[in-house]
């Protein structure tokens, strides 16, 4: 067993624990984010089947590296994170998907949702950071950046022509 804290943390123990809570509700949020878009990839059916399909891909990698980015940023302060299967069915915010075949519009109004999920939860963290560590803010800003512009292109698939 590795002592308790082998990671010196930049931060006061009080800021190190505010950054590292925000840091950790991000990552569980991304991780399943990045899981139920995967699910939704293979499962998404219909006449725009191809367009949906190939854009989770470019969802599925972003979510995968913001949630590696804030992992590691966690680790870099001195915080363990801990993105284990039963911590993000427990912690994530995102929304369950079902089992089964989604047609395609259901599949975007699933992932425009999710990514309105996320984001909520994620802006409130921007603001806790800014009081306690900059760099995990920037971080964080980036991300919830990629994120909205994201959502957007997701929503404007909705818009009937």
């Amino acid at each position: 067993m590795v002592e308790k804290d082998p990671i010196t943390s930049p931060l006061n123990n009080s800021e190190r624990d505010i950054t590292g809570k925000a840091l950790q509700g991000t990552l569980v949020d991304l991780v399943d984010l990045h899981l139920v878009a995967k699910q939704a990839h293979w499962n998404v059916v219909g006449s725009h089947f191809r367009e949906v399909h190939l854009h989770l891909d470019e969802l599925v990698d972003s979510a995968r590296g913001f949630a590696d980015d804030v992992a590691e940023r966690a680790a870099t302060i001195g915080i363990s994170p801990d993105a284990r299967a039963a911590t993000v069915a427990e912690n994530s915010g995102v929304p369950k998907v079902d089992a089964g075949w989604k047609n395609d519009r259901e599949v975007v109004e699933f992932v425009a949702e999710a990514l309105s999920k996320v984001i909520g939860r994620l802006r409130p963290r921007v603001d806790e950071t800014g009081k306690t560590d900059a760099v995990t803010q920037d971080l964080l800003i980036s991300i919830a950046a990629k994120l909205e512009e994201t959502h957007w292109m997701w929503q404007a698939k909705l818009v009937e022509s």
